[in-house]
């Protein structure tokens, strides 16, 4: 037995049915023409994952059964494919009014069998339980001869649906999946379904999403293992693409053979992340462009970079804002960086906007010493400069703002943190340096050699709101700060396990209640790129008012 397999590790638009449900259907045709005999798409691919509270919505729901309807017309004709789609299922009967993360297959412009999704993710990202009610049973079906067992993402994270499906006489296991992506997880991913080879002895695909939604994203790498649990496949990361597989059977022992693609370093995972988060939110959110406040500081140098690789040049606007602190360093590096992307400079000094408040204020404050509210003044000029500019043009406002920003509150509310899509606010300041040091040093989507100034990446940081300053001046050195903020609000370490094994304590504890105070001003930034494990997202949702301080 010889049978070929399609994965359609394509990029779904939450909401759009419709244009889910053609996209499908000539994924199917491009499938089928291709010889396969089985078609994949990934988990609530009708629908796009996650739609979130209009899963509530009985008429999204009656969408969505409409739309799969039109799948099934749509391929009737395309003879011997059957094609597994995600879709949410409608559970009359439910008393919390919930759904059915659910998958059917459909062959022949019929739906021969529907399959429930049996372990519901409620951690991290995740909130399935308050959507959808858990299935139950197994589904395994045929193709030409193949017995093939479902499974619906979290399903094959525990051992026992793949079981149940390998003992209701499944040869080989099929997983439709919409998992986040954080820094090592497509790693992590293989293995676990590794586990599951191990467990039944039955070779394992697993089919994808790939793009960008709101704040996660999706990198594709859809892949295969064969029964010994060695890779038989595995797609490239972060695009599109109509993955195909061979599966043979000799004498009952199945195998897998396709191409089988490298998994790149960190850095470049990261940097495909951002860009596709970019191009995608920007993209699927109609905006014409995307515009930022360009420093001559490292964050918004990679912001910069990061939005050109994703949109390219022509849909970019970089402004630099002077104030009476900026050194002439900003401005060289800043006009040096805006010429080699090729993108819109332009330069407006907020000095007579500054000048203007400082004078409006000078009643209220007469008698007490500058200290950040001058400083933040300039930072608030800044933000109504940009958000200006956003309304007049329609170009989205990206943030600079990073992770080791977000933790300590070393932002300004209503100043630089305005905007609308905050790039790399989950990615760590010491990190912000390792991605520009790996985009100057490779071009992976061909904008430009070399982007950022070198002296861009190696003076020291500062907000140059102030004569001389530093963010040294503020936060103790990144290498600590960024330690102590992954090992306490990524991890949920104890502060004093982080101070036993060699921490400072003052520095804990200083990093630490930043880290409480500022929730109020973290509730109140743009969404933003989630690249880590645990964000200031989704992931974090902690009480803004509370008095707990261990």
């Amino acid at each position: 037995m010889s049978l070929v397999i399609s994965i359609a590790q394509f990029n779904f638009i939450v909401g759009d049915l419709q244009g889910n449900a053609q996209k499908i259907i000539q994924a199917a045709r491009d499938a089928h023409a291709a010889g396969a005999r089985l078609l994949l798409t990934p988990e609530l691919a009708l629908c796009g994952y996650a739609a979130e509270d209009l899963f509530l919505r009985p008429a999204f729901l009656a969408a969505s059964d409409a739309a799969l309807g039109e799948v099934a017309r749509g391929t009737a004709d395309l003879e011997g494919l059957a094609i597994v789609v995600g879709h949410p299922q409608r559970l009359p009967d439910d008393p919390a009014g919930r759904c059915a993360n659910a998958a059917s297959v459909v062959r022949a412009g019929r739906i021969e069998q529907t399959y429930a999704k049996q372990e519901l993710p409620n951690y991290q990202v995740f909130d399935e339980r308050r959507y959808f009610t858990p299935g139950s049973g197994t589904c395994v079906f045929e193709v030409e001869g193949l017995r093939i067992g479902l499974l619906i993402c979290e399903d094959a994270w525990f051992p026992g649906p793949a079981r149940r499906a390998a003992e209701a006489g499944a040869q080989l296991l099929v997983s439709i999946n919409a998992s986040p992506f954080h820094a090592g997880k497509s790693s992590e991913r293989e293995q676990i379904m590794r586990d599951r080879v191990t467990e039944t002895g039955l070779p394992l695909l697993y089919a994808h999403l790939v793009g960008g939604q709101d704040e996660v994203v999706f990198e594709g790498r859809s892949f295969a293992l064969n029964a010994d649990g060695f890779i038989a496949l595995r797609a490239p990361g972060f695009e599109e693409k109509l993955v195909l597989a061979q599966v043979e059977s000799t004498q009952g022992a199945i195998k897998i053979i396709a191409d089988v693609a490298p998994v790149p370093p960190l850095e470049a995972d990261l940097w495909s992340a951002l860009v596709l988060g970019v191009r995608d939110y920007v993209g699927k959110n109609g905006f014409p462009g995307a515009l930022l406040g360009l420093s001559g500081g490292i964050d918004s140098a990679l912001v910069l970079a990061v939005a050109v690789d994703a949109l390219g040049a022509d849909k970019v606007r970089a402004v630099m804002m002077p104030s009476p602190y900026t050194a002439d360093i900003s401005w060289i590096d800043a006009r040096d960086m805006a010429e080699r992307l090729h993108v819109r400079y332009d330069e407006i000094s907020i000095a007579p906007q500054f000048e203007a408040f400082q004078a409006a204020l000078a009643g209220e404050f007469a008698g007490l010493p500058e200290d950040a509210t001058e400083e933040n003044l300039q930072a608030r000029i800044r933000g109504t400069l940009l958000m200006a500019l956003s309304n007049k043009f329609g170009a989205i406002v990206l943030t600079t703002g990073n992770k080791s920003e977000m933790a300590t509150g070393y932002c300004t509310l209503y100043g630089d943190m305005a905007g609308g899509f905050a790039v790399i606010k989950d990615v760590p300041k010491t990190q912000v340096f390792a991605l520009a040091r790996w985009r100057n040093a490779n071009d992976p989507f061909g904008t430009g050699a070399s982007p950022i100034p070198e002296r861009i990446i190696t003076r020291p940081p500062s907000a140059e709101l102030r004569p001389d300053q530093t963010d040294q001046d503020s936060l103790p050195p990144y290498e600590v700060l960024d330690a102590i903020v992954a090992r306490y609000m990524e991890g949920d370490e104890p502060i004093e396990s982080i101070i036993e094994d060699g921490y400072d304590r003052a520095d804990v504890e200083r990093v630490t209640r930043l880290i409480k105070l500022n929730e109020y001003k973290r509730r109140q930034a743009p969404v933003g790129i989630r690249v880590t494990r645990r964000s200031f997202g989704k992931d974090w949702r902690y009480p803004i008012t509370s008095r707990f301080r261990a």
